[in-house]
């Protein structure tokens, strides 16, 4: 019993050696064969990683302060905009009805944008996030000129909205 039992382990220790020696064999430097482990310039070097500090971009007013101010105002401007487009008759006043269409694409714009922006970083995904973001962009004109369309050449969006709700 003993016997079997020290031979198990001496062949568990030798199985479990070669094993380490050829899954770390990749890892060590050889010195059999100089082109398998030749210093290739500009190798296996990789600059920078997710975990490096990003670079800032340069101050700007028009993308700091009066963004965040310009979001806050497009938001709060849409409840009195909506209501006003609801208790007015829209066939009255397209006007109002075009101006909730186009706040209305615009605030969705720009929460994507924001959920792309802090989802999809163009550092980490540098090929699928400007990707996305132009695909969110052609989509915004594209759902801004349905809007048009629609509200210029159909019944409007508030007018469309009263009557599903009555329907």
């Amino acid at each position: 019993m003993s016997s079997s039992l020290i031979a198990r382990s001496a062949v568990n220790k030798r199985i479990a050696s070669a094993f380490v020696r050829r899954s770390l064999s990749p890892l060590a430097v050889h010195a059999r064969n100089s082109s398998e482990t030749a210093y290739v310039p500009g190798g296996p070097i990789y600059k920078g990683t997710v975990n490096d500090a990003t670079t800032f971009p340069p101050p700007s007013k028009t993308h700091g302060s009066y963004h965040w101010d310009f979001e806050r105002l497009l938001s709060a401007g849409l409840v009195p905009m909506t209501i006003a487009a609801f208790v007015t008759s829209p066939s009255n006043y397209p006007l109002l009805d075009g101006l909730l269409g186009i706040t209305l694409v615009m605030h969705n714009h720009i929460g994507f944008d924001a959920a792309l922006v802090d989802y999809l970083h163009p550092r980490k995904f540098p090929i699928l996030g400007p990707t996305v973001s132009w695909i969110l962009r052609a989509t915004t004109v594209g759902v801004l000129v349905g809007v048009y369309q629609f509200n210029t050449n159909d019944i409007g969006l508030t007018e469309l909205i009263a009557k599903v709700w009555h329907a």
